[in-house]
């Protein structure tokens, strides 16, 4: 694991880096509003991908002094510029620059991933939504994404279901919109988060 540092805007974003050996492919966390790179959910999946040879990058989308700012949580144009800038890096990075990329999004960090997804278009392998708002990315934006698109929502999250729901109608790419039986928004019930990082894993593998 190596820490990172991401210049972005006028920031600079720190990160953690870390490659399987014979990586083939590196996914890019977008967390949630209020979280972190230190997302215990969004480490346990990206130790999942890592274990089937999948490269990973959690960083934090804001600096410590925007992130007490609610309002800035939910500046999904602010979000989207932060996480192209950390694949623009990744893309001038020796270690991944030839490497497929892809996206993992939490929360509102899934509108950034389809946001970003829609402005990289084929330059980006693979989108997956963990209990994500995709619906705050805008009808414009979805309707560009061309990266497959996987969205995971616990089956008992009714009401971010039925927003995902409405994203899915709109995505014009190769996309799946999975339901985890008996979860929660956060996934915290035994065996969710294990059976949304096993979906993560097997949709980037396919498309990475």
């Amino acid at each position: 694991m190596s820490t990172v540092h991401i210049p972005a805007d006028n920031a600079v974003l720190d990160g953690e880096l870390i490659m399987p050996s014979s990586a083939t492919g590196v996914v890019l966390f977008a967390h949630g509003s209020g979280s972190s790179r230190f997302s215990p959910r969004n480490t346990y999946v990206s130790e999942v991908l890592q274990q089937r040879g999948i490269g990973t990058l959690l960083f934090d989308l804001l600096t410590r002094e925007e992130d007490r700012d609610y309002e800035t949580r939910f500046d999904i144009a602010l979000l989207t510029r932060r996480l192209l800038a950390a694949t623009a890096w990744l893309q001038a990075n020796p270690a991944t620059l030839t490497l497929g990329l892809g996206y993992f999004g939490a929360s509102t960090g899934a509108a950034a991933a389809l946001r970003a997804a829609a402005e990289m278009e084929n330059r980006i392998a693979a989108v997956v939504s963990r209990g994500g708002r995709p619906d705050l990315a805008g009808e414009f934006a979805l309707r560009r994404v061309t990266a497959p698109t996987l969205l995971i929502v616990g089956a008992a999250d009714y009401e971010v279901i039925e927003l995902n729901r409405q994203a899915y109608a709109l995505l014009n790419c190769e996309k799946k919109l999975a339901l985890i039986p008996g979860a929660t928004h956060l996934f915290e019930e035994p065996d969710t988060l294990q059976q949304a990082a096993r979906g993560a894993a097997e949709w980037f593998v396919r498309y990475l």
